[in-house]
């Protein structure tokens, strides 16, 4: 254990992702027998096996899965000291707001200008692909978080919940209601994961359809929202994101029998300032003014 280095975990982790030493080695632009002479160094040093090669590819082993999470944390915490070491060199306090499509960092910001006038601060859009990774890697400092999250080495504080649309085609004769219900959606192919709104699920299940899971989806709103206008299916969204993207070719609806989107406040564990204390307490304070949609009664914001 006395050589387990940052590059080896960067070469695990590009191993498990491409599921083929020859991707990763271009990925991260080695030559394939140097990525293999280092994973084997990194097994001799663990004392396992992280990798099944077959013909078929590469799969991680039950040890190779054990260690993926950790791996990733301890890359993302050194880049997150790297970042804030650069920082502490030039002599600079600084605070980014992570914020989702429909949500808004600006009055957290503004808060943070008026009570420490010489912090920089910073706006950064994330998506639902990275809104946890941005904090962890120290791109952000707070996230505004949209649930549910993998909260393995955060902090996660509720802070208001919002309704959810269906997104239909402007053609389409659901989108001539002004409320539909999650049977008529169930009709329709959802163009994100069944995870995300598990009551489509249940619901295609109740009238015999079947679910693919496997399906890839995208996870970029605007191109849910093209194969939207193109017929291929619904898009389930926070309200303040389907308002934010107003297109004339689609339309956001409402939905008996969806639950609310959940929005949170999160950090890294163990990151402790009088700044980023400030910020979590401008969250909460102001969670009314961090969206677009209006929240419109006080049963939607948590305490």
């Amino acid at each position: 254990m006395s050589d387990l280095s940052l590059r080896r975990m960067e070469y695990f982790v590009a191993v498990a992702d491409e599921e083929n030493f020859g991707r990763a080695a271009q990925r991260l632009h080695i030559t394939q027998p140097v990525l293999s002479r280092q994973i084997a160094q990194l097994e001799r040093e663990l004392g396992v096996s992280l990798f099944e090669r077959s013909t078929r590819g590469t799969t991680l082993t039950e040890a190779g899965r054990g260690l993926l999470p950790d791996a990733r944390a301890m890359l993302q915490a050194a880049a997150a000291i790297q970042r804030r070491a650069r920082y502490a060199a030039r002599g600079t306090q600084r605070l980014s707001v992570g914020f989702m499509p429909g949500l808004l960092a600006t009055p957290i910001l503004q808060g943070l200008r008026a009570a420490f006038p010489d912090v920089e601060v910073d706006a950064v859009r994330t998506g639902w692909d990275d809104q946890v990774e941005t904090v962890l890697d120290g791109r952000v400092d707070l996230g505004l978080v949209r649930l549910p999250v993998h909260a393995r080495g955060l902090i996660v504080e509720s802070l208001f919940r919002e309704r959810r649309l269906a997104v239909l085609p402007a053609s389409h004769v659901l989108a001539q209601r002004t409320v539909v219900t999650v049977d008529e959606l169930a009709e329709l192919e959802l163009l994100q994961s069944p995870d995300a709104v598990p009551e489509w699920r249940q619901a295609r299940v109740r009238r015999g359809l079947p679910v693919d899971a496997s399906v890839a989806s995208p996870r970029e709103v605007e191109v849910k929202l093209e194969r939207v206008a193109l017929g291929m299916g619904v898009a389930v969204l926070p309200a303040s994101t389907a308002r934010f993207y107003t297109r004339p070719d689609v339309v956001a609806r409402e939905v008996q029998g969806l639950a609310p989107s959940e929005v949170a406040v999160a950090w890294a564990r163990g990151r402790e300032s009088p700044i980023l204390a400030k910020a979590v307490e401008l969250a909460h304070a102001l969670r009314a003014s961090l969206t677009t949609e209006r929240v419109l009664d006080d049963e939607n914001v948590t305490a």
